[in-house]
């Protein structure tokens, strides 16, 4: 489903995975500011394990995590028909990362985040801006 107006990308869930409870605390906080519903997870296997994943949701995935890498667990879905737009949190993404994420049609954004980068990506993915 592409969000048509900012009511209707509003209603977008944001999946987000990171192994730091921080990092996900602090997104879920400021995206559920900004009226996205969340659901975080610790890693992917979590986010593997859950049975409803909305099918007009926004993947933001670490890329680094014990387990399985940000595009493992984006593979891992897309093998399962999850088509969900994804976008890839890492830190100095090294030209493989980025390479990878391409060829996967993935977002890459550089934590530390600077402004509303996390949030353009995320309009950008689901395909509206407020």
């Amino acid at each position: 489903m592409t969000p048509t107006n900012e009511e209707d990308c509003r209603k977008t869930t944001v999946l987000v995975v990171d192994d730091d409870l921080a990092v996900r605390e602090s997104l879920k906080f400021s995206l559920e500011l900004e009226g996205f519903q969340v659901r975080v997870y610790g890693n992917g296997q979590d986010l593997l394990n859950d049975s409803d994943i909305p099918e007009d949701g926004c993947l933001v995935i670490d890329q680094v995590m014990p387990g399985m890498s940000g595009l493992e667990i984006v593979d891992a879905l897309r093998r399962r028909g999850d088509l969900n737009p994804a976008i890839l949190m890492a830190s100095h993404p090294n030209q493989m990362v980025r390479d990878g994420a391409v060829t996967r049609g993935i977002a890459v954004v550089e934590k530390p985040f600077f402004g509303h980068a996390l949030l353009d990506a995320i309009y950008d993915a689901i395909g509206a801006h407020p």
